[in-house]
């Protein structure tokens, strides 16, 4: 599935230029940051690898790939959370994408919390502790 998207050499076309080239890493990923469209805030990181981008793109419901399991996940399709993805941004170097979605359901995060980022670190007698916000 690696050769769904094109390969740039041109750094310039890369970084400026109009054609998607996302630039998997070693393992075929590339970070997806996933952001609440209406709100702006961050909900969870995931890893997408060329199927789970090309899924996303086709579908506008948001496709993983998963690290542990070394599968191809819908989000949502056994909670209900889905992620219904209203646009799709790409860093400069095309190695990472941030999705805008609009949540159904009650969270993003597997815990059940709306977002996976729901702890702080903080220091506490000269000790790194996690409080929930």
């Amino acid at each position: 599935m690696s050769n769904i998207f094109p390969t740039l050499n041109d750094k310039t076309e890369l970084e400026t230029g109009s054609m998607l080239a996302p630039r998997f890493n070693a393992d075929g990923l590339l970070s997806a940051i996933v952001q609440e469209h209406s709100s702006g805030e961050i909900l969870m990181l995931a890893h997408m690898n060329a199927e789970a981008l090309q899924k996303t793109i086709e579908t506008r419901q948001a496709h993983f790939w998963s690290r542990s399991r070394q599968e191809l996940w819908l989000k949502g399709a056994t909670s209900g959370n889905i992620l219904y993805v209203q646009d799709i941004l790409t860093d400069c170097d095309q190695d990472a994408v941030l999705l805008k979605v609009k949540l159904q359901g009650s969270g993003a995060c597997h815990t059940g919390a709306h977002s996976c980022f729901y702890r702080k670190i903080e220091t506490c007698e000269d000790k790194n502790i996690l409080t929930k916000l």
